[in-house]
């Protein structure tokens, strides 16, 4: 049958971000797992860690970094966690191997710095539990009293598929700015085993809500679950609350990544805007097939009761990876930010960094590239479990792993800009303007027609249904004015079909049917 298309009309316009400026913290001693924070008193200061002991300090913002040796009579042993108060104390947490003890991850540390980083205490710790492992914490403050919180995994035996040994999540909290520490409780209802994989509970990272409640979620048995305490964590609900099913579970296969997961990050709106007291929870999964990695937001607006159905963060056509996930709210103007590996536009197993913006509580988002160049992981080298964001008041670092050449390092980006965008650079006019396509119906082939304002390249790729692509019928730099691009239609099978038109850092997807 001849094929025929029944075109969409296609209208939008897209922003000019200027590509950000990447960054080198370090490469030195395989860095993997960044952290990154930066101090609301003073937003010059900023404190990274990696795997395993390494530790950044920064004093311009981001622009230079100085690597410096972090140390404890408890181990330093990677999952660096950073974190700041208003007194601009810096915290940074991390799991132990203890020569004394011989037990590994025995403990979760916390470490604290009184001048930015310049010296650390020996630190204190929490949830010491026998031959337990305790593992995979994440940190949140409440800015009203300082009262530090923190959420972690206990595994009876890592590792261990015994059906008598389980994984459960765990909570402890200082109110004397990280001096002691409340005994560990257990959080959640249903525990997981102790494999480390979709069937353990992991990935609890605590948010504060706007009267000092605390809010976790985490990933495990029948998906994504969330639980919330009033009273400082003195009490949690009595039945966990179940998010999403998250298909396919959190752990999966990404080629060239050695370990992959999409575990949930939470956190809520303190900003005071629209969206004050809105929970969200972010997180990755394979629910459209192994091959289609994708970045889902999910919120609830009544303190965790009800959760949204799962919106996509990432806006490409179906078909690629998008992994790693981490997100952050800016406390001051209300904006969600998400940092994520991207796998877009490039071939193989070539990645690069995206990020994403949503300015109205995550009903719409924005994606732009923030690398400099793609990179290419290797299964061979682990590259850590995550990415990691700081924001305040429209200054934004992500941060990231990259590795080349076989050598593991990791970077941030500038990205600066208005109350109004958080960008660094903006054009008031649309750099590219879609007008539709035609004929509609079409014979033999269709046409897309769009206006440049500036010289750019522009890729237009169609994929099918299932984010295989058909064909790029245009790559190139083009010049400004309106141009029209004809797309052969002889060879396609009737169905459902996707576009992907690039204009420099920017894209847009849309679907269109043949018959």
């Amino acid at each position: 049958m001849r094929a025929t298309i029944s075109a969409l009309l296609v209208l939008f316009s897209i922003v000019a971000i200027a590509q950000p400026k990447n960054i080198l913290i370090n490469d030195n001693f395989s860095p993997n797992e960044p952290s990154i924070v930066i101090d609301p008193n003073n937003p010059a200061i900023l404190l990274a860690g990696a795997n395993i002991d390494n530790y950044y300090r920064s004093t311009d913002t981001g622009r230079t970094w100085t690597h410096l040796p972090i140390y404890s009579n408890y181990g330093v042993w990677g999952d660096p966690v950073l974190a700041v108060d208003t007194n601009s104390n810096f915290y940074f947490f991390h799991l132990s191997n203890p020569i004394s003890s011989g037990n590994w991850i025995d403990r979760i540390v916390c470490q604290k710095t009184t001048d930015t980083g310049l010296t650390w205490n020996n630190g204190s710790y929490m949830g010491l539990n026998g031959t337990k492992a305790q593992d995979k914490q994440w940190v949140a403050i409440n800015r009203k009293n300082n009262h530090i919180f923190v959420t972690w995994t206990q595994f009876d035996k890592y590792g261990s598929s015994n059906p008598l040994d389980s994984s459960v999540i765990l909570f402890s909290k200082s109110t004397d700015e990280g001096a002691t520490w409340s005994p560990a409780m257990r959080i959640n209802k249903k525990a997981g085993d102790c494999i480390d994989k979709d069937e353990t509970v992991e990935g609890a990272v605590p948010a504060i809500g706007p009267n000092g409640e605390v809010y976790v979620a985490w990933a495990g048995p029948d998906g994504i679950y969330f639980d919330r305490s009033l009273d400082e964590g003195q009490t949690w609900l009595a039945n966990d609350i179940h998010v999403d099913s998250m298909p396919t579970g959190w752990d999966y296969t990404i080629p060239g990544i050695s370990r992959a997961n999409g575990l949930p990050i939470t956190t809520c709106d303190l900003s005071g805007g629209p969206n004050h007291g809105t929970i969200y929870i972010n997180w990755s999964d394979q629910r459209n097939g192994s091959g289609d990695t994708d970045v889902w937001l999910s919120k609830s607006i009544d303190g965790g009761n009800t959760w949204s159905a799962p919106k996509r963060v990432n806006d490409d056509a179906p078909g690629r990876h998008q992994f790693f996930t981490w997100m952050t709210i800016d406390q001051v103007t209300g904006v969600l930010w998400f940092v994520f590996y991207d796998r877009r536009n490039t071939t193989g197993n070539a990645t690069e960094v995206w990020m994403a913006r949503s300015p109205d509580g995550g009903k719409t988002f924005t994606n732009f590239k923030i690398s400099e160049s793609p990179f290419t992981p290797n299964q061979g080298v682990f590259f850590g479990d995550y990415t990691n964001l700081a924001v305040h008041n429209n200054i934004v670092r992500p941060i990231w792993t990259r590795l080349d050449a076989g050598k593991l390092s990791i970077h941030t980006a500038l990205i600066d800009g208005t109350p109004d965008v958080g960008l660094e650079e903006l054009m008031t006019q649309p750099l590219f303007e879609t007008v539709e396509t035609y004929p509609n119906p079409a014979n033999n082939e269709t046409y897309v027609s769009f206006k440049l304002h500036e010289k750019t390249e522009v890729n237009i790729s169609i994929y099918d249904s299932y984010g295989r692509i058909m064909t790029t019928p245009l790559k190139g730099q083009l010049d400004y004015g309106k141009h029209i691009i004809p797309i052969p239609l002889d060879t396609y099978p009737a169905g459902i079909y996707f576009y992907n038109l690039e204009a420099g850092a920017h894209s847009k997807s849309g679907k269109f049917v043949v018959k």
